[in-house]
């Protein structure tokens, strides 16, 4: 009996060579990008509607990490722009 492709993660991802960490970091930089501020329960909804398989659920508390860190590189680098502007 085959499985359908979506059953077979997180190996799919590691025969193209994401692994999940890098996955779940890159999707939450992005995600730092284009939407700024976001808290707590928005950024665990945003994951679930991004990652929605089961097998990434653990990556959780990673993607979350990941987002607030490049949230505040983020503000870091809009900060320098501006004092180099001014």
């Amino acid at each position: 009996m085959d499985h359908p492709p979506e059953s077979n993660y997180p190996q799919l991802c590691f025969e193209v060579g994401l692994t999940c960490e890098a996955c779940t970091a890159e999707t939450a930089r992005q995600l730092a990008r284009s939407c700024k501020g976001l808290r707590g329960k928005m950024i665990g909804q945003l994951f679930v509607q991004i990652h929605p398989h089961s097998a990434c659920a653990r990556m959780h508390a990673h993607f979350a990490n990941a987002y607030r860190a490049a949230s505040c590189d983020s503000g870091d680098e809009r900060q320098r722009a501006m004092a180099a502007v001014a």
